[in-house]
C-alpha cells in the first residue's frame, strides 16, 4: 500500500468526508450551471442537458481511471486538484458568457473541451479521497462512507441550484459561490500537511482573490457580455429557474426575449396581439370567462379587457418572475395598460398543462400564447393531450385560439399543429369534431406569423369584424388573415404531435433550420 500522510487524526478523517459532501455538490452544481448554460445561448435544453451530463459523466470515468497514476503525496495534488476546480468551475458561466459574446463561432469547442476538463479533475476527487482515508480506515468502511456522502453531496446540489442558486445567485455569481467551496475544500485539505509549502499558500490566495472579484464584477461582467449578443441596450436581466429574462430597449423599442427568443417587439406587438385575441372574442357569442394560458407580459390580457362582456379572466403563466415585470415595471404597465392589475384578472402562477389538469372551470374563450415548440419540453404544450384538456375546459359556445408558429419559416410545424387540434377530440364520449379556421400575419420582428382558431361548432369567418379599439386590425385585414398563399399550403403526409412521439419539434427544428444557417 502507498502511504499519503503519515497519523491523519480524527478529526482530520472527518473533515476529509466532509469534503466529499461539499465537492460532490460543486462538481453536480458545475454540470446544471453547464447545461443552463448552454440550453441558454444554444437552444434545445433537452439536447444540451443531455450532451452536458454525458460528456460529464465520461469524463469523470476518464479521471477516476487517471487517478491510479498518482502514488506519491496525494493530500498535496488532492489539494492542487481542488484549487484548480475552483478556479474552472468557478469562472465558467463568465467564460461561457466570454466565448459566446467574442467567438461565438467557437463556443461549442470551447464549451465542452472545458466541461471534459472539468468532469476529468472531478472524476480524480473520489478515488483519492478514498485511497487518502483508507490509510486509517478499513478498505471497505472508507469506500462506503466516501460513497455514501458523495451520493448525498449530489442530492444537496441538486436542491441547491434550483432552489437558492438561480434565484438568488443567477448563473454566474452562482459558479463563483460553489468554485469558493472547492477553495474552502482545498484550504481544510492544506491544514492536514505537515508543511503546505509557499506555492500551494500562494495559489490559495490568488485563486480566493480572482473567484472574490469575479463574484463582485460578475453581474456587471456578464452584463457586459451579454450587450454584445443583442441590438439594443439591455435594461433588465434575470436568470429564474424557468428561464432566463433579458429586457432590451433602444429609444422606443422595448422588447423581452427568454433564452434568447424574442417574445415582443413595442413597435409592432399590437399585430400579434390583436391578431391572436380580436377573431377569438368577435367569434365567441358571449365571452365572459376567460383563460389565458402563458401570455405573462400582458398583453393578451389588454385585449381581452376591451371587451365589455368579459367578467373573469384566468391568466396562468408558469413564471412569477414575467409576471411580476408585467404587473411592476413601468414599461409593460404602460405597453398593457396595467392588465394584470385589474380586479377582473387572476394570475396563477403555474404550468399551463397543469392548470388544465386541475381546474374545474369552464370558459367561453381559452387563449394559449405560449413559447414556440423549439423543445421537446414545450412541445406538449402543442400535444394531442393538451388539446384534449382545452376542449374539456370549454363551455357549449367555447372557443379556442392558439399561437402555432410560422406558416412560412416552418409550414409543417404550423400544419402539425392544426391537424394535432382537429383530433384532438378523437374518441371523446361527447364532441364529435373540432371545427379549425388557420390563418395568419406578418409581424416585421417575427416575420409571418400563425395563429389557429378552433372551436366545438363552425365558424363563419365573413361575420367577424373588430367591435372595439385597435391598432391593427380592420374588417377587411382580419378576413384576409385566413387566406393562404400557395407556397404555405400543408404537405399531405404531417403527423399529428403527441406527448410521447413529440413530432413538432423535429418539424420546427428542420423548418427554421434552413433560414438560420
Amino acid at each position: 500500500m502507498i502511504k499519503t500522510q503519515q497519523g491523519i487524526s480524527r478529526g482530520g478523517r472527518i473533515l476529509l468526508l466532509c469534503s466529499v459532501f461539499v465537492v460532490a455538490a460543486c462538481g453536480l452544481v458545475y454540470e446544471l450551471v453547464a447545461g443552463a448554460v448552454s440550453s441558454y445561448l444554444m437552444g434545445d435544453a433537452v439536447t444540451q442537458f443531455s450532451l452536458v451530463i454525458g460528456v460529464f459523466l465520461c469524463a469523470m470515468g476518464a479521471g477516476s481511471f487517471l487517478a491510479k497514476f498518482i502514488t506519491r503525496e496525494l493530500l498535496k495534488i488532492f489539494i492542487e486538484i481542488e484549487i484548480w476546480i475552483a478556479l474552472l468551475g468557478g469562472c465558467s458561466s463568465i467564460a461561457m458568457f466570454a466565448m459566446s459574446a467574442f467567438a461565438d463561432a467557437l463556443f461549442p469547442i470551447f464549451f465542452y473541451s472545458l466541461c471534459a476538463l472539468l468532469g476529468i479533475l472531478i472524476g480524480i476527487e473520489i478515488p483519492l479521497l478514498i485511497r487518502i482515508l483508507q490509510e486509517n480506515q478499513d478498505f471497505s468502511e472508507s469506500v462506503s462512507h466516501v460513497l455514501a456522502l458523495d451520493y448525498a453531496g449530489a442530492l444537496a446540489g441538486s436542491f441547491a441550484f434550483p432552489l437558492l442558486a438561480l434565484p438568488f445567485l443567477g448563473l454566474s455569481r452562482a459558479s463563483v459561490v460553489f468554485g469558493l467551496l472547492n477553495l474552502a475544500v482545498a484550504g481544510g485539505g492544506a491544514r492536514l500537511l505537515s508543511g503546505p509549502g509557499r506555492g500551494v499558500i500562494i495559489r490559495l490566495i490568488l485563486t480566493g482573490v480572482l473567484l472574490f472579484s469575479a463574484l463582485f464584477f460578475s453581474t456587471r461582467l456578464v452584463g457586459f457580455m451579454e450587450d454584445m449578443l443583442y441590438q439594443d441596450s439591455i435594461v433588465y436581466t434575470k436568470t429564474t429557474r424557468y428561464q432566463r429574462i433579458v429586457l432590451t430597449r433602444w429609444r422606443d423599442d422595448i422588447r423581452l426575449y427568454l433564452n434568447g427568443h424574442i417574445q415582443f417587439c413595442s413597435i409592432d406587438e399590437a399585430r400579434y396581439h390583436e391578431a391572436l385575441v380580436i377573431p377569438v372574442m368577435e367569434a365567441s357569442p358571449n365571452p365572459q370567462n376567460i383563460l389565458i394560458l402563458g401570455g405573462g407580459d400582458g398583453m393578451a390580457a389588454r385585449e381581452v379587457l376591451k371587451y365589455d362582456t368579459v367578467k373573469h379572466v384566468v391568466l396562468a403563466d408558469i413564471d412569477p418572475a414575467i409576471t411580476e415585470l408585467a404587473r411592476n415595471r413601468p414599461e409593460f404597465v404602460a405597453m398593457n395598460k396595467g392588465a394584470l392589475n385589474s380586479p377582473k384578472v387572476s394570475v396563477v402562477n403555474t404550468d399551463a398543462m397543469k392548470f388544465l389538469e386541475n381546474t374545474r372551470g369552464f370558459f367561453d374563450v381559452i387563449i394559449t400564447d405560449l413559447p414556440d415548440p423549439n423543445s421537446e419540453s414545450l412541445s406538449k404544450l402543442y400535444s394531442k393531450s393538451f388539446y384534449a384538456l382545452c376542449v374539456r375546459c370549454l363551455s357549449q359556445e367555447g372557443l379556442l385560439v392558439t399561437q402555432a408558429t410560422s406558416p412560412f419559416f416552418a409550414p409543417d410545424a404550423f400544419w402539425c399543429i392544426v391537424k394535432t387540434i382537429r383530433e384532438s377530440v378523437s374518441g371523446h364520449p361527447i364532441v364529435s369534431e373540432i371545427f379549425t379556421a388557420p390563418y395568419h400575419v406578418n409581424v416585421p420582428s417575427f416575420g409571418e406569423w400563425g395563429f389557429v382558431l378552433a372551436g366545438k361548432r363552425k365558424i363563419i369567418l365573413k361575420t367577424l369584424s373588430p367591435s372595439v379599439p385597435t391598432r391593427f386590425l380592420n374588417s377587411e385585414t382580419l378576413y384576409a388573415m385566413f387566406s393562404f398563399s400557395r407556397d404555405m399550403q400543408p404537405s399531405e403526409d404531417i403527423q399529428i404531435n403527441r406527448m410521447d412521439h413529440p413530432v413538432l419539434y423535429n418539424y420546427y427544428k428542420s423548418g427554421w433550420k434552413k433560414f438560420n444557417k
